[in-house]
């Protein structure tokens, strides 16, 4: 069958959000039909009919995007996906004390705004001190009779890098899971993201489309595969916000969620994002070979010490209200530091 389980063996600060399929693949033209719990039993390891059940009925099984009963008997050529919020294996989760900046809360979602830095969720050798062990303490402290054995149950339906700031959404109950995952399979959700890339960008605004997969040669990065040869199909749109003469301020609209994506994309059309130590953009990509240049450079990589993408919107369908819901977040201070650097550096240039 194509497209096998999902590699999960990633650094926690290299996660995002295509992680939280368990199985994504498209059934073989030789299988027989088969109902499905009895297909998911056989194909995933350690998973009981009853759990399979539990999660078909939650609504983390879809076929074709849609949610099927147990009993649908699989078909050649349908596409299969199964999703967990499990992410932790053989690890607790233990609640830490940390500050949250919350945007928004129900009894359903929990929207914040992530800082640069955090980690997003616990993974192996990396037990502590991410956003989930700040959102675990802070469901607590919300009922005293929680304890870490019985938290309430909430789930990551996507994330956001290490070190890429801004907004991502939390689902506190296995119904805004369920309709929240759907929403990122059928690609309804809406995602706006801000990023300072090298290069004066030719077009005004323009779409990348290139599938996205593991490197072949080195594990712990990504790439762009044109043809589709390997990898999973992503979309970004871009729209170029402001020139600022050797880098450009662009807004990129995510159509799919794959690993790095817009890092990959944008190094793809031969404009990485400013200072991605992991795509070439911690060094002088475009400009003059000048020492007073260079300097200038050093001093932005200082105020921003990572690369410069920050995710400033996110909109959905409300799990329960079925409304369409958007929330908006201002530009990090390191960011909106160097762009104004830059600025400086090109006004005198932009009145000659």
């Amino acid at each position: 069958m194509a497209n096998e389980v999902d590699d999960l063996e990633i650094d926690p600060e290299e996660s995002s959000e295509d992680l939280f399929e368990r199985l994504n693949l498209k059934i073989d033209k030789g299988q027989e039909p088969m109902r499905l719990d009895k297909f998911l039993v056989a194909r995933i390891e350690g998973a009981s009919r009853n759990k399979i059940q539990q999660a078909i009925e939650a609504g983390k099984v879809l076929i074709n995007g849609k949610q099927v009963p147990a009993n649908h008997r699989i078909k050649p050529g349908e596409e299969l996906v199964v999703y967990s919020d499990k992410e932790v294996h053989g690890e607790e989760i233990l609640p830490q004390q940390m500050a949250l900046n919350i945007v928004f809360e129900d009894d359903d979602i929990l929207i914040i705004n992530k800082p640069v830095g955090l980690v997003v969720h616990p993974a192996s050798g990396n037990p502590s001190g991410t956003l989930i062990n700040g959102v675990a303490w802070y469901l607590q402290q919300q009922n005293n009779d929680i304890t870490a054995d019985n938290l309430p149950r909430f789930g990551l339906v996507h994330r956001i890098d290490k070190n890429t700031s801004g907004l991502m959404v939390l689902a506190k109950t296995d119904k805004a899971v369920s309709s929240l995952s759907k929403e990122f399979f059928n690609h309804t959700i809406d995602r706006i993201y801000i990023a300072l890339v090298w290069g004066d960008v030719v077009a005004d605004s323009g779409t990348i489309v290139a599938h996205v997969g593991r490197h072949q040669r080195f594990r712990k990065i990504f790439d762009a595969y044109p043809d589709g040869e390997h990898g999973k199909d992503a979309i970004t749109h871009y729209k170029v916000l402001e020139r600022l003469g050797y880098v450009t301020l662009v807004q990129c609209k995510l159509e799919t969620g794959r690993t790095h994506q817009i890092r990959v994309h944008m190094k793809h059309i031969g404009h990485p994002l400013f200072n991605d130590e992991l795509y070439g953009g911690d060094r002088i990509v475009k400009g003059t070979v000048f020492t007073k240049y260079k300097q200038f450079v050093d001093n932005c990589f200082a105020m921003c010490p990572r690369h410069a993408l920050h995710a400033k919107t996110i909109g959905f369908t409300h799990p329960r209200t079925r409304q369409p819901i958007s929330f908006d977040s201002a530009m990090p201070a390191d960011m909106e530091g160097v762009i104004e650097k830059w600025r400086t550096y090109v006004r005198p240039k932009n009145m000659m």
